[in-house]
């Protein structure tokens, strides 16, 4: 206020007068946002200058002016410089004998203020003259803030009166209007019994000292408790919807963060989803992997397989070569000696239970080759078998995904997106596997090509063998000649010449024995040939049996892999299942929720019927009380014409009375 004081002072001197020493005491001691200036006689300056003030101070927020003896002028300027203030909200002018300026001043505060909630006017004399209160009356009839009006002691007539139930039935922002200690009279008090029904915000109207009857007050009294019945239901109604408004955005915002939580759980069911995708796509290139492995094992068996068939069908080869060298040796040595015979004989034999052994050994390694193409094809089969489950559960997965589609329409773009990148990725992962196919065929190639060259090599080999063979054989038939025409010139010369017959016969006996020596060689040598093949054979079995060991122990890892397949396939369908019972679970609390919004939107309804059926009893009731009002009006009329005439002629006695008065002739000397 120190700041307002000096600009008092300021503005004061400015217009050349002197600020009164009161008003700069009381403005020296006044709180913030109160200025209290009662019983303080103000200028016409000084009120020019608070005028001036007023219309820039934006803290002000009461102002108290009782008792002042404010002039015409003075009034007027205080209230033109609270036209513009938008802060003030009490305003006290009791005890300022206010008339007509005054009256029309506050008519334009009225107007033009938009923030003066209480308005006291106790003990001034706006009643006294008509228009200037009706102007006032007018301006309260358009303004939508004022609260409070005291308006005792104002000399109100009944015309004034019915000035003010004109203002009232426009006015909808009124809730107290004190009217005490007028004349308002019956006339008055009539019109304002007709103007309440159409005011629904005026629930407090005092009018004791105005001569009004009893009926009149009970009838305002009447009014008021309706209008307060009135106000406590529309009050109440407002709390109702306002709680009933905030519980359903709380609802709202429930089932908001609700479909949020939905929608995480979806996107994390979606991630699991992906990665036991990832994981089972894994795991089908893990077998797919080891399938392969065990096709490149299996092919290096048929590999060594066929290695061993070729060998045993040389070995075969060299057999028989040998055995039908034997028989030439046997043939060529009956001659000689029975016991060589013999010998040949049992050495045939035993050659041919060697043969017989060896094509034993063959049928059991045929036997064997086809055990194993009967588990490779049965292996095969299992994995057709687990291609077979590895399509049904991705046909699960996809029927499961298609109900999530399903139950999670507002989630369709993600998981389009999600499928998108899944295919990329499998596309990326088919093309990885193609080319890791790829690379797997060259590899094949390639040791197909060094099959059929080691395979070429051995046939050379085997040529050049028989070439060696046919070679031994050439050499024992030229023996074999060279051995007869040595018998036909014996037998031409034995009997010129017995003694070079029988040094002949020695030195054929002893070339017979080396012949015998050589072949016995080569038999030790056919049969080191033989045990080294028998060895072979042997070795060959022991590599068929650790191949069938190898191929049990991928039976078992196959069999590993299954069960481990079965038992993720297993957790996902479990993990699936509880995902959905949580949907459920989740689908069911929203649709507890909508029924709960459906009940309360059903009470809300209720609660707006009934609402609506108060309001129509109300203007049925409304109706009634104007038809009574029109009729109270009419009624009203002739009484007041009725009262004019009476008027008229108590007026006409009086006069007449005062004229023929001895008063009137004695007046004039005094």
């Amino acid at each position: 206020m120190e700041e307002f004081r000096h600009s008092y002072s300021r503005l004061c001197k400015e217009s050349g007068a002197e600020p009164q020493e009161t008003v700069l005491q009381q403005l020296q001691e006044l709180p913030r946002g109160r200025l209290d200036l009662a019983t303080q006689s103000l200028t016409v300056d000084t009120c020019r200058a608070l005028g001036k003030l007023l219309q820039k101070e934006a803290l002000l927020t009461e102002l108290i002016l009782s008792d002042c003896m404010l002039s015409e002028e003075g009034a007027t300027l205080l209230l033109q410089g609270l036209c513009a203030h938008t802060v003030v909200r009490f305003l006290d002018l009791k005890g300022n004998n206010l008339q007509a300026a005054g009256a029309e001043a506050l008519g334009q505060l009225l107007r033009q203020n938009k923030s003066i909630q209480s308005l006291t006017l106790e003990w001034n004399n706006l009643g006294t003259w008509e228009d200037a209160f009706a102007t006032f009356c007018g301006a309260l009839a358009g303004n939508g803030t004022l609260r409070q009006l005291d308006l005792r002691n104002n000399q109100i007539s009944h015309k004034g009166a019915e000035e003010l139930a004109l203002a009232l039935t426009c006015n909808a922002s009124l809730q107290q209007l004190d009217l005490r200690w007028n004349s308002i009279g019956l006339l008055g008090g009539r019109a304002l019994v007709n103007s309440l029904p159409r005011n629904r915000t005026l629930w407090r109207l005092e009018l004791a000292g105005n001569n009004v009857p009893g009926d009149i007050l009970r009838a305002v009294e009447q009014a008021m408790d309706h209008n307060q019945e009135r106000q406590t239901t529309s009050r109440e109604n407002q709390a109702r919807t306002h709680v009933l408004s905030k519980e359903v955005k709380h609802l709202r915002e429930e089932k908001s963060r609700q479909f949020l939580d939905l929608m995480e759980t979806i996107d994390k069911q979606r991630k699991e989803m992906a990665r036991s995708s990832r994981v089972s796509a894994a795991c089908v290139g893990q077998l797919q992997e080891a399938l392969n492995e065990r096709h490149s094992i299996i092919n290096a068996l048929k590999a060594k397989l066929q290695m061993a068939e070729a060998a045993l069908a040389l070995s075969e080869q060299k057999a028989q070569g040998l055995g039908e060298l034997l028989a030439t040796a046997e043939q060529e040595q009956q001659s000689l000696a029975q016991r060589q015979a013999k010998e040949h004989r049992m050495e045939q034999q035993e050659a041919a239970e060697r043969e017989s052994k060896l094509l034993r050994d063959l049928s059991a390694a045929n036997e064997k080759n086809l055990l194993l193409r009967n588990q490779v094809d049965e292996l095969e089969r299992k994995v057709r078998a687990q291609q077979e489950q590895l399509f049904l559960a991705r046909q699960e997965l996809s029927n499961t995904t298609a109900e999530l589609k399903m139950r999670a329409n507002q989630a369709e773009e993600r998981l389009e997106l999600e499928k998108k990148r899944s295919r990329q990725s499998l596309e990326d992962l088919e093309q990885l596997r193609a080319k890791e196919v790829e690379h797997m065929t060259r590899h094949l190639e390639e040791s197909e090509r060094a099959m059929q060259e080691r395979v070429q090599r051995l046939e050379a080999l085997r040529l050049s063998l028989e070439e060696e063979l046919s070679r031994v054989k050439a050499a024992a038939l030229s023996e074999r000649g060279q051995a007869e025409e040595e018998l036909i010139k014996a037998k031409n010369q034995v009997r010129l010449e017995e003694r070079q017959h029988l040094a002949h016969l020695e030195e054929k006996l002893r070339l017979q024995a080396q012949a015998r020596d050589e072949a016995q060689s080569a038999c030790l040598q056919q049969r080191q040939t033989v045990a080294e093949a028998q060895a072979r054979a042997s070795q060959l079995g022991l590599q068929v049996e650790g191949l069938r060991r190898r191929l049990e122990e991928l039976q078992q890892e196959l069999s590993n892999k299954d069960q481990e397949k079965v038992a993720e396939v297993t957790r996902v369908r479990v993990e699936l299942r509880e995902q959905n019972g949580r949907l459920q679970a989740e689908l069911t609390a929203q649709e507890a929720l909508k029924e709960k919004v459906a009940a309360l939107e059903r009470r809300l309804k209720v609660i707006a019927g009934d609402h609506r059926e108060a309001l129509l009893d109300r203007e049925s009731e409304n109706a009634s009380l104007r038809e009574k009002l029109r009729l109270k009006e009419a009624e009203i009329a002739r009484i007041r014409e009725e009262e004019a005439q009476r008027a008229g002629f108590l007026q006409n006695a009086v006069l007449a009375y005062v004229q023929g008065s001895p008063l009137r002739a004695i007046s004039p000397q005094k």
